[in-house]
């Protein structure tokens, strides 16, 4: 995308860590925004973190799973911008949880969320975004979407769903004004692992609180804002795969060349830091 100026950029999960930092980030380069999320205070607070007059912003109380409502968010957006450049499925959550024991209700739950919330996003936005001269989608997965690690399963497989679906449509939109671009973010300083329903960690003896505690001090590596501005970089150059992170980057390479170990190396290394 040659200028993200004047555009106009929607984005899910922006009432805090990378959606947030997404929206403060796009309306410094002079992006319209139409921001969405299920937390009402929290995203009334990203919206008065943006002070550019020029800089036109709407708030959107939306649930990602609910395709009618997303489809509704497509439609307001075009109505009160009068047209829409950019859709960014960033929202997420998370479940801590054997594949065993986790319930089918947290399994829906993440997988109505992470997955079916990306593809409502990018089938009520695709027709809008193919009437402009240029258009963008951004499809958050993670460095989960690359390998997995422990009592993750759920989040892991819906990551690895969003990298196989986005991956899918950027073949299928190859020559046409629409950008794809699919998000690996490594360890961010967000708080998905305190919203996530943690139902069996790794350790049992830890608590939540214990194990955010630890999921902060050993594996964020990389703050929301650094994750936004890498993001848009990628946006702005058309990229088709962000790695955001050097550690993102060091866990492709190595995935790629050591597929086997490097899964028992993650085991190894969740279960160190989990002790």
């Amino acid at each position: 995308m040659k200028t993200l100026t004047n555009k106009v950029a929607a984005v899910t999960g922006a009432a805090s860590g990378i959606g947030r930092a997404l929206a403060t980030n796009l309306a410094a380069k002079g992006c319209h925004l139409a921001i969405s999320d299920v937390d009402e205070p929290g995203l009334q607070e990203t919206a008065s973190l943006i002070t550019d007059a020029k800089v036109k912003i709407t708030t959107h109380i939306v649930d990602v799973a609910d395709r009618d409502r997303v489809h509704q968010y497509a439609d307001d957006v075009v109505e009160q911008h009068g047209r829409v450049n950019i859709i960014i499925n960033n929202a997420g959550v998370g479940v801590g949880d054997t594949i065993e024991d986790v319930s089918y209700d947290d399994f829906e739950w993440i997988v109505g969320i992470n997955f079916w919330g990306v593809v409502y996003g990018t089938k009520a936005f695709l027709p809008y975004l193919k009437k402009e001269p240029e258009g963008h989608i951004v499809n958050i997965s993670s460095i989960n979407g690359i390998v997995p690690n422990p009592n993750n399963g759920p989040y892991c497989a819906t990551k690895f769903a969003v990298k196989g679906f986005t991956e899918t449509l950027r073949q299928e939109l190859n020559g046409t004004s629409v950008g794809v671009t699919v998000v690996h973010p490594g360890g961010i300083g967000t708080n998905i692992v305190r919203n996530a329903r943690i139902r069996k960690g790794v350790n049992p003896n830890k608590t939540h609180e214990e194990l955010a505690a630890a999921f902060d001090e050993h594996l964020v590596r990389n703050t929301p804002d650094f994750a936004a501005r890498t993001i848009i970089s990628g946006i702005e150059n058309n990229k088709q795969r962000v790695m955001v992170g050097g550690d993102a980057k060091t866990m492709d390479w190595f995935t790629r060349l050591f597929p086997v170990g490097a899964t028992r190396f993650v085991r190894y290394i969740t279960h160190r830091f989990s002790s």
